[in-house]
């Protein structure tokens, strides 16, 4: 976990290439002190004043609630727990494949599960019993049988991976019924019930953490690592994106249930996809840990490439010959932080380019950039040539020197994700992240979307911590625990 102080950011640059890293004051540090706008109503209007935010006043906008009624749910730990009792929301593509990292897990154990189509709830109880636990309890009688999943009084943890409408709704209903929740990208799909999930987990204590895989892939926790040291001298700018040709598989008649996902392309311009680029970055930056995303602005290319294809690939008479795509191909973000730094972000999935995340990280002393991953960081550097990724293999997060062939996909991400979530939940300790990280990061997808509409007019993020993001506190940056 991470701690952001003014200090930081100027620690000297610590050990060069192929040096053992000695700890880092962060880390030191930590070890000492271990309803509102909806996306229609956007338009070109942006928010009220950030100091109003931060004090809880209502604003006539709507975009930020009255004064939190409760505490934050900032450095709130887990209970512990010798088990950790799951039950999952969605059994399709991502769903049916993390049920296989969550039975990896030790003491983990999936007691229900929920899915419209029967056949898939089936199919992953046989996996369930296939490990070795009890059948689990299947709910497949309706799309709101989620419900009585949550109602449950045998669960801590409840994981949601369904179409994107439905998150809110079974976030919500989690938390109201006792349970933690883990949610699949993006947290909600408006700022007003972003708004409501921050009030929602602080009304019932309960955790609503976004389950952004990609903040523990093996390159992010590094540099996140060597940011903290102060290898890249003071931070300047980042990016991050989701860059992926999904043209085939939004078309497909069995990929997705339904076609959920590219309708989206008819209902909204801006970036529909924004954590997996975006929350990487903000932990480099500390943001809700001593910075914070202040506002954004957001230009689009044409809405082209999805016809394109339904040209050549789809026949006449198919359903997708009824929709009309006004998602931009390209939409380019800029985000500015309150230190004055910018982060970039990319969403593309209607083009042919090969995927990327860009994951790029520049300071006063260097940077990095991913895909290839190459870093070019003084004094080791000064030659004006990219220098090696993993030269710098000393810095790898404990996570990832323990875990350095994790199961499941995206290159053992997932399993690194959910080891450390249950890790938290059965030693009592603090989340990586939280609720208020959820919201931010999710964030830009209606504000994207305003901004294009606005012709590239900034928007005003909010600041869900409600002024909290000024004090240092832990992140995914963690230490080891002691005897796990």
């Amino acid at each position: 976990m991470n701690e952001a102080t003014p200090h930081d950011q100027n620690t000297p640059s610590g050990p060069r290439a192929g040096e053992s890293p000695a700890p880092s004051r962060r880390s030191v540090l930590w070890t000492a002190g271990a309803a509102g706008l909806g996306i229609g109503a956007l338009g070109g209007q942006q928010a009220a004043a950030v100091d109003a935010r931060a004090t809880g006043a209502t604003e006539t906008t709507g975009a930020a609630p009255t004064a939190r009624r409760t505490a934050t749910m900032i450095g709130v730990p887990f209970e512990g727990r010798s088990t950790v009792r799951v039950g999952i929301v969605g059994l399709g593509q991502r769903g049916g494949s993390m049920i296989d990292l969550f039975l990896a897990l030790p003491g983990v154990r999936v007691v229900a599960l929920c899915d419209v189509v029967r056949a898939k709830a089936e199919r992953a109880a046989r996996k369930v019993t296939a490990a070795g636990q009890p059948a689990p309890a299947l709910y497949t009688k309706d799309d709101q049988d989620f419900e009585r999943l949550c109602q449950r009084s045998d669960l801590d943890f409840v994981y949601v991976a369904t179409p994107w409408d439905s998150h809110f709704a079974m976030a919500r209903a989690a938390m109201l019924q006792g349970k933690h929740v883990g949610v699949e990208c993006p947290a909600a799909m408006e700022l007003s019930q972003l708004w409501e999930l921050v009030d929602v987990s602080e009304r019932t204590r309960r955790h609503c953490v976004q389950l952004e895989n990609c903040a523990y892939g093996r390159n992010e926790m590094r540099v996140l690592r060597m940011a903290h040291a102060g290898l890249f001298g003071e931070l300047l700018h980042g990016a991050g994106a989701y860059i992926h040709d999904l043209r085939a598989l939004m078309f497909s008649p069995t990929y997705y249930e339904g076609p959920w996902r590219r309708r989206w392309h008819t209902r909204l311009r801006g970036d529909l996809y924004p954590n997996h680029g975006f929350a990487p970055v903000a932990n480099y930056m500390d943001v809700n840990r001593g910075d914070r995303a202040v506002r954004i602005t957001t230009f689009g290319s044409p809405s082209l490439g999805l016809a394109a294809y339904r040209e050549e690939h789809m026949p006449p008479g198919d359903p997708s010959w009824k929709e009309s795509y006004i998602k931009s191909d390209m939409s380019i973000s800029l985000v500015q932080t309150a230190k004055g730094r910018v982060i970039r972000l990319e969403h593309n999935v209607s083009n042919p380019h090969p995927y990327s995340r860009l994951n790029i990280l520049g300071g006063t002393k260097g940077v990095f950039e991913d895909y290839p991953p190459r870093v070019y960081l003084e004094p080791d550097r000064n030659d004006h040539q990219w220098g090696d990724f993993a030269d710098y293999a000393d810095w790898d997060h404990w996570l990832w020197k323990e875990h350095a062939n994790p199961p499941g996909g995206h290159g053992g991400m997932d399993y690194i994700m959910l080891f450390r979530l249950t890790q938290c939940m059965r030693l009592g300790l603090v989340p990586d992240f939280d609720v208020y990280d959820a919201a931010t990061w999710t964030a830009p997808l209606p504000l994207s979307h305003a901004s294009i509409k606005a012709n590239g007019a900034p928007q005003e993020i909010p600041d869900f911590t409600r002024g909290l993001w000024k004090k240092p506190r832990p992140g995914i940056d963690s230490p080891k625990p002691a005897g796990d």
